[in-house]
């Protein structure tokens, strides 16, 4: 049996791919399945960016707002519910368009992932957290990339939880963590369609986005969830932005220093997403964001696809 079609939709922040995801499936019958897991919970709107009410009433989206900030919605667990979701599209006819920017969810559907089948260790995984204590944050990250230069490349030194779960995997198998992804053949017959900005016009989009954060009340959306007994310490309330705006709250920064803080940690997460999709990626057809360009976008998918 053939291999259908998936359209994938990759760039970095505030490139612009919701709005064109958007133009797109309204032009070629297609509905969007989110890759973004900072989109996945409810009530995270402002801070990630997420699609407005009006935006996602124009087409169909999937897999946002599928769960509470408090749930920990696994790389497994997400790769069931996007594969379902595809899978649903296709039954109806319809072109399935994956949008996403963070790398690791978008490999785990497109290039059939098996998650590391390696069961959590809570006495090791307690002593890996008080060295995070002791050494702090950055001398954690360095032991990873010390032991895997690959994986660190690819996650956060900040994010303290994937950096533990990276190094808990290394020291129970022995083996890398970047060398444990099992892979298959796509399931699908892939497009991949990249769109790009010159760095310093997706900077300037990005500080204007900041901005925009703010000014539609960022701040209070963060202490709404506070409120609602969403601890800061979740891994949910850990992401670029939430982290600092929970810092205003508590007064360790002023507005000003978490906006800095912001644009330094969001121009550090664009480089990261370059990591896993690359300008010199032959398998990327990639197309500079400029008036037309979903036009253009159009014109080269129906020249590879019905629709």
């Amino acid at each position: 049996m053939p291999k259908k079609h998936l359209i994938l939709l990759v760039g970095p922040t505030a490139v612009g791919k919701t709005e064109i995801a958007i133009q797109l499936a309204e032009k070629i019958n297609g509905e969007i399945v989110s890759a973004d897991s900072r989109l996945f919970y409810r009530g995270m709107d402002i801070g990630t960016a997420k699609p407005t009410h009006a935006e996602q009433a124009r087409v169909p989206h999937h897999l946002i707002d599928i769960a509470d900030p408090g749930e920990i919605l696994s790389l497994a667990v997400f790769q069931k519910m996007a594969t379902e979701a595809i899978a649903d599209i296709q039954a109806r006819g319809k072109l399935a368009l994956l949008v996403g920017g963070t790398g690791q969810y978008v490999r785990a559907v497109t290039q059939g992932w098996t998650p590391p089948e390696v069961t959590p260790d809570p006495g090791m995984r307690h002593e890996l957290e008080k060295l995070k204590e002791a050494k702090g944050l950055v001398w954690l990250h360095e032991k990873l990339r010390s032991l895997d230069p690959e994986a660190a490349e690819k996650i956060d030194a900040r994010n303290f939880r994937r950096t533990i779960r990276a190094l808990e995997v290394i020291l129970t198998t022995g083996r890398k963590f970047s060398e444990q992804r099992g892979k298959s053949d796509s399931p699908y017959q892939l497009i991949t369609i990249g769109l790009m900005r010159p760095r310093e016009e997706l900077y300037a989009r990005v500080d204007a986005r900041i901005e925009a954060m703010f000014e539609a009340g960022f701040v209070d959306e963060v202490r709404g969830l506070l409120a609602k007994g969403y601890s800061p310490t979740l891994p949910t309330m850990s992401a670029i932005g939430y982290r600092e705006c929970v810092s205003v709250i508590e007064g360790k920064l002023n507005t000003g220093q978490a906006k800095v803080e912001i644009r330094r940690a969001t121009r550090i997460f664009v480089r990261r997403q370059g990591n896993w999709f690359k300008e010199a990626d032959p398998q990327i057809k990639w197309f500079r964001v400029q008036a037309g360009v979903t036009g253009e976008i159009r014109e080269y998918l129906h020249e590879l696809v019905d629709f």
